[in-house]
């Protein structure tokens, strides 16, 4: 049984040399086959590693030895635990949909073969990261999904922004890479090896100083801020809006960003030896959400508006990992995967009815031509925004309530003002989208229609999922029978984080929030109900709203800071090091050679009286050499 494993990971991989090698001999729906079935067949071997896992507890399972030096041994082995059964589960199941989606969404596409092929080698790339047994295998995984979200970004690339989106993605995310290297090093140097049980194991054995801990979680998180878009590392993923909507599913949804929060989850027995780190990673998550949620008030592309909502929400994850509720962050991943990825297809199904167009202020009125693609987009609407028993309701209120019990009043009220912002801003991309009367042009709206069935299909389970995802992990004192399912399920791995709340309390602060998130709602309709409540023209946004719409000038400040000094130094490097330099040396070199060999031609040109003259003068040499000796 436990030889199944190693199928999970490499049946996508080898669906990626399929298609990668002869997709484009092969037909787009064997293409499809191909690329969604080897996924299929992942999420099916999954599910019987979850029940594995179930019945008799972790699985161990080492492919063969990878290398040997001195003391480091490092094995390319898997280990399918609580943790990383649950995240292959969300790997390959939601990426299934995607996949299934891809098939209608990209059919016209004259890069079908390789787009599937970009996607298989993602999903290889995530399981690996989630499977292995190690740190190495981790960080092989970890670049994987880098690389492919590069192609993938950039998968349009005759458009020279998109290329650019893709480079600044991949730049940004080694910046991170970069910081978890170095806490890869530091794990090694202090406990001789890179193993997750003997690193975990050997921190009850091994005295290390509580600096030198704090320094290894703080290096982790940095890999885990490039990866999950976190402050002041998240630039790269609004622009990564620039790949195919599919892509942005995969990215913003299950997959590439939550690899941080399993990073950190993963190593919650180091981090829960760093106070200090914890309250860091606490803070960040805390800003990141509040900041990306005013940036999202003001979007008006509707994948950018998504995008921003990821980073927001993501900041709610590493908000609920800094307070210690390892399990809750995890449960918010779960049900994220299911609204965001249902939000982001949805989206894609509204720019394959609109020809393309994604600027929200041309829409309106689509609920009548596009009713499926209305109706799952307002259940991922409601569960984001924490509308009563939908998913996001039980996992956003889990995170407020570990906020309060751990960090008192100010860290729940500010971490509610992000929730209530992201209610504000998706209110008002339903109803700017989808209500009032179509502002669009008279070709576009010729040429409105509801997406085919391969695309609305996993719209309908992603909705689904989205209002039944939250009875994984159901509080207390509501009694609904399944309380903490998933808490229980992680807690052998992760401990279980204790509230400390009592049932009026919890009651009281599920009240607040519920009101406002709902009063919010019911007044965005009435709001963006009205023409004149419109988003405006660009040229028309002025003050703070200008601001806010050029999303507070960061992308500018770090160009200013960073990418414009290295253009120069860059162009001062290639004139005078790579020009002057390197070539003016290589370039002597060859001018002084054929100098010198013009010189010694003059010997060889065929005239007796050279030749008698040069013995002559040698045999004088010779001579006087002989006579002064």
């Amino acid at each position: 049984m436990n030889s199944i494993v190693a199928y999970i990971p490499f049946l996508p991989l080898i669906g990626f040399v399929i298609n990668g090698l002869f997709g484009k001999q092969m037909s787009k729906s064997m293409v499809g086959i191909i690329g969604s079935g080897t996924l299929l067949v992942s999420f099916i071997l999954s599910v019987l590693c979850f029940n594995q896992v179930a019945a008799s507890g972790p699985i161990e399972y080492t492919l063969y030895n990878f290398f040997s030096v001195d003391t480091l041994s490092i094995d390319f082995g898997f280990l399918v635990d609580q943790l990383s059964v649950w995240m292959m589960l969300i790997v390959t199941g939601v990426g299934f949909l995607i996949h299934v989606y891809s098939i209608g969404y990209m059919h016209d596409d004259e890069g079908f073969y390789k787009f599937f092929a970009y996607l298989n080698l993602f999903i290889f790339s995530m399981l690996l990261l989630v499977m292995g047994n190690n740190f190495l295998m981790l960080f092989f995984g970890w670049e994987g999904v880098g690389l492919c979200s590069y192609l993938l970004i950039g998968f349009w690339y005759s458009n020279r922004e998109f290329g650019k989106a893709a480079r600044k993605a991949f730049i940004m995310n080694r910046v991170g890479d970069l910081g978890l290297l170095l806490g890869i090093f530091l794990i090694f140097k202090i406990f001789g090896s890179l193993n997750y049980t003997a690193v975990f194991g050997a921190l009850s054995t091994v005295r290390v100083e509580p600096a030198v801990i704090t320094t290894i979680c703080i290096l982790l998180f940095i890999g885990a801020m490039g990866k999950s878009a976190q402050i002041p590392l998240y630039t790269w993923l609004p622009d990564a809006m620039a790949g195919p909507t599919p892509v942005s599913a995969l990215i913003h949804a299950a997959t590439m960003v939550t690899a941080g929060v399993y990073l950190i989850a993963r190593c919650n027995p180091v981090y829960s030896l760093s106070p200090d780190a914890m309250e860091f990673v606490a803070l960040i998550g805390l800003v990141t959400s509040i900041f990306a949620a005013i940036i999202g008030l003001r979007q008006n592309d509707i994948k950018k508006v998504l995008a921003y909502s990821t980073v927001s929400q993501l900041g709610l994850m590493f908000l609920a990992l800094g307070m210690g509720a390892y399990a809750t962050a995890i449960f918010h991943v779960t049900t994220h995967a299911f609204f965001k990825a249902l939000l982001f297809l949805a989206a894609g199904s509204v720019i394959h009815g609109m020809g393309g167009e994604q600027d929200i202020r041309k829409m309106g009125g689509l609920r009548k031509a596009m009713p499926v693609t209305f109706w799952v987009f307002l259940i991922g609407t409601f569960a984001i925004s924490g509308f009563p028993f939908l998913s996001g309701f039980f996992s956003k209120d889990e995170i407020f309530a570990f906020t309060y019990a751990h960090a008192g009043w100010l860290w729940w009220g500010l971490g509610v003002i992000g929730g209530l912002l992201t209610a504000i801003y998706m209110s008002r991309l339903l109803f700017v989208t989808f209500f009032g009367s179509f502002r669009g042009t008279t070709e576009q709206e010729h040429h409105l229609h509801e997406s085919p069935a391969v695309m609305t299909v996993p719209l309908i389970i992603l909705a689904v999922l989205s209002v039944v995802g939250g009875l994984l992990n159901t509080p207390h004192f509501l009694h609904l029978g399944n309380e903490q399912w998933l808490a229980n399920w992680f807690s052998q791995i992760i401990p279980i984080s204790e509230i400390h709340l009592d049932a009026a309390t919890e009651w009281q602060l599920m009240s607040i929030t519920t009101l406002l998130a709902l009063a919010i709602i019911i007044g965005a309709y009435f709001i963006y109900q009205k023409k004149s409540n419109l988003p405006l023209a660009d040229e028309s946004v002025k003050g703070i709203t200008k601001l806010i719409a050029n999303k507070f000038y960061v992308d500018e400040l770090y160009d200013w800071l960073f990418v414009k000094p290295l253009a120069w130094l860059s162009k001062i490097f290639y004139y005078f090091v790579d020009i002057q330099g390197i070539d003016g040396i290589v370039n002597a070199i060859g001018s002084g050679i054929r100098r010198l060999g013009a010189g010694f031609r003059k010997w060889q040109n065929g005239n007796v009286e050279y030749y008698l003259l040069s013995m002559v003068a040698g045999i004088v040499i010779v001579l006087l050499t002989i006579i002064f000796r």
